[in-house]
């Protein structure tokens, strides 16, 4: 049941994260299942001890935890358009 959560939730953070950035164009549901995931795993190294919450990886669904993982992919889908593009949207 957990990785059906995974999916779905990644799945939606990595969509908003893609909006955010103006890349949903470019990627289909699994990239944005990936970029929210991974997204939710940088989140949680870097954003969630700031907010002192958790990330969605960690099974917290609180707005601060999905706050955290939304924050992690945006700054995933930057890193990832300033390799590609050489700067970021």
């Amino acid at each position: 049941m957990n990785l059906i959560i995974w999916l779905v939730v990644g799945g939606l953070i990595g969509w908003v994260a893609s909006m955010i950035m103006n890349t949903n164009a470019q990627q289909g549901a699994i990239l944005n299942v990936i970029v929210g995931i991974v997204g939710s795993l940088l989140g949680g190294w870097l954003v969630a001890p700031l907010l002192g919450s958790g990330t969605v990886n960690q099974n917290d669904f609180s707005v601060s935890g999905l706050l955290a993982s939304l924050i992690g992919a945006v700054i995933l889908l930057a890193i990832v358009n300033m390799v590609r593009r050489g700067r970021v949207r």
